[in-house]
């Protein structure tokens, strides 16, 4: 059947049947590339007829469809003239893993992070309606996103509009680590509403066949019934604050799904259509371990085992925050639904009082962690770098104007491959080097990770420590020099030229080093904020010439730190700093990428021995 489907138009004269046949040639092409790129393969093998289903009512790209973190995008874009190329899914110059405006007219909103879509859905509509043009709006938002601040205040919002709207919210009762909190618990016992509806009918139909008087009867029930519904039946959450709701339905029958959005893309005002899917639909593996099938590298399809690269910088980080918690009750740890990807599982299961996931709510995690510490306690959270964006303004307002003792774990610093744009992690350290009171590090190793959070959680201040995405280089493990806070290690001496480095960049500094023919030292940093002042000036004075790298923008980063130290005390000593430009990153391999911006060790080892040729 896949053949057969090249656009969402060849879709409408097919049967239930040729569409159910469509699903599992979608699913095994799903999981047939996944296990090569790697990808989110649970959360797209969930939404497989709910996508074959939209794109058989709507009329895409006309009407337009809004994916809520866009991870589950992976069958509409197979749906919408990708399939052909769906081999490059998430590889450089392929398809990207999230909808790109720039990749097709059919994705029509750049999305990558959660919670967002009913925000930008209804800002579409409101505009549709001003240019008075004609056309649906569709927000496609899983429950586990439901949860984010923004979702809320948009749903709100749109519910008191009145505007035609479309919410479709896929709930699969995950979103990366299992749900938690008052939503989640409030869609369960709105998915256990299906036997009233059904009861309900039934007494409707019958007293409807009453002569005369069934129409009266039916009226006068209608009126008890509202006040009873509020005991019995959740849903008016959602038609209280402005919507019709439709639901739950089984997201995996396409006959039903098909007739509920016909029903909603013919009724004014906005519509909310609870379907209910399991997440990894078709894929006995990520049914069973959805949260590890969420984000996954390559696997075998047969096994559903991983490729495994051994320990990474979030398992280090997990590792030791047990041990450190072990010896001091009031260290705790604070995810937002992130514990297995940032390394908190085994924290969870060996002191689970202390453990709180607070759900997708990035900005509350941070406002939360405040209080945990004006109350006494040690928080730690651990938080990708690209979601920690959506809490700049609690790390500012709640967390350093009051000096509160806070470990902030900057988890994927730097740039992380391949999930592309929304998630590159280039921006921590020029927005976290601007804040009062807070302290930034960056371990060059698993050792030094260790050693920053042991600092941290005793510093008695705000802290941030930033890592990378997976592995450490070898190259640095002979590098065991104490840390301390504000103090630079030095990996190698010289006099013609010195290297200042950061985190993993310390070890492709080492590498270029070992390149070039000069007497070349090499500084891993440690410590952004507060900088060693004291070596800076020292090497740039003994070597005349200073260079710089990181992995993260130029702008406001390493580099222009070190520059304004070298202004400040007039120094002479030329400088070069090498760093991302002010972009962003699109999805590539991590090596791919440095070398595309000339971080690669071959590269600025060419580029490093030009500048000491100009001299």
């Amino acid at each position: 059947m896949l053949e057969q489907i090249n656009l969402p138009k060849d879709l409408k004269d097919k049967t239930i049947k040729q569409k159910e046949e469509l699903a599992e040639d979608i699913r095994k092409l799903i999981i047939e590339t996944v296990s090569k790129n790697g990808g989110h393969l649970a959360s797209n093998l969930g939404v497989v007829e709910l996508t074959i289903a939209l794109h058989s009512v709507f009329d895409a790209p006309k009407d337009k469809i809004i994916w809520d973190v866009g991870h589950q995008a992976y069958v509409h874009k197979i749906l919408t003239g990708r399939k052909d190329k769906f081999s490059t899914l998430r590889k450089k110059n392929g398809l990207a893993g999230f909808p790109k405006i720039t990749e097709s007219e059919y994705d029509c909103f750049n999305t990558g992070h959660s919670s967002t879509s009913i925000s930008a859905a209804l800002g579409m509509a409101k505009a549709r309606d001003l240019l008075k043009e004609d056309y649906k709006v569709i927000a496609v938002i899983g429950d586990g996103a439901l949860t984010g601040g923004m979702a809320l205040e948009a749903l709100n919002d749109a519910g008191y509009s009145k505007t035609d709207l479309i919410v479709v919210l896929n709930d699969n009762e995950m979103s990366i680590s299992k749900n938690i909190g008052g939503m989640a618990t409030f869609l369960a016992k709105l998915r256990t509403r299906r036997s009233y509806t059904k009861m309900n009918q039934v007494i409707k139909n019958g007293l409807g066949k009453i002569p005369y008087a069934g129409e009266h009867v039916i009226r006068g029930v209608q009126k008890v019934k509202s006040g009873l519904k509020h005991l019995f039946i959740p849903k008016m959450f959602f038609e209280d604050i402005g919507y019709k709701y439709l639901g739950p339905v089984d997201g995996h029958d396409i006959d039903k799904l098909m007739d509920l959005f016909k029903i909603a893309k013919t009724t004014e005002g906005p519509v909310l259509i609870h379907v209910v899917t399991k997440k990894g639909k078709g894929y006995k593996p990520a049914e069973e371990e959805p949260d590890k099938f969420h984000s996954t590298g390559s696997f075998d399809i047969e096994t559903g085992k991983k490729n495994s690269s051994g320990k990474d910088y979030s398992s280090v980080f997990g590792e030791k925050l047990v041990e450190l918690a072990k010896n001091d009750s009031k260290i705790v740890a604070v995810t937002a639904s992130m514990k297995e990807g940032t390394g908190l599982l085994k924290f969870e299961k060996e002191f689970p009082e202390r453990f709180f996931d607070v759900g997708i709510a990035e900005q509350h995690a941070i406002g939360f962690t405040a209080g945990l510490a004006k109350a006494g306690l040690k928080p730690v959270i651990p938080i990708y770098s690209s979601f920690l964006q959506r809490g700049y303004d609690q790390v500012i307002h709640d967390i350093c104007i009051q000096n509160l003792p806070v470990t902030i774990c900057v988890d994927r610093a730097g740039v992380v491959g391949n999930d592309g744009e929304t998630h590159q992690g280039i921006f921590d350290l020029s927005f976290l080097n601007t804040v009062p009171n807070l302290t930034v590090m960056a371990p060059k190793n698993f050792k030094e990770l260790e050693s920053m959070l042991e600092i941290a959680v005793y510093a008695e201040k705000p802290v941030a420590i930033r890592y990378p995405k997976g592995t450490e280089d070898s190259i640095l493990n002979e590098f065991n020099q104490p840390v301390e806070i504000g103090k630079a290690e030095v990996l190698k001496d010289g006099t013609d030229l010195a290297i200042f480095a950061i985190g993993k960049m310390s070890a492709t500094a080492l590498k270029v080093a070992n390149i070039l023919n000069n007497s070349v030292a090499v500084i891993n940093v440690r410590s952004l904020k507060p900088l060693d002042e004291e070596m800076v000036l020292k090497y740039a004075k003994q070597t005349g010439n200073i260079i710089t790298i990181e992995d993260n923008i130029l702008t406001g980063g390493l580099g222009e730190t070190i520059q304004s130290v070298l202004r400040k005390n007039n120094s002479n000593a030329r400088i070069h700093c090498y760093g991302y430009p002010t972009v962003f990153v699109k999805h590539a391999s991590i090596s791919e990428i440095e070398d595309m911006y000339g971080l690669s060790v071959e590269k600025l080892a060419y580029d490093i021995s030009k500048f000491m040729d100009a001299k």
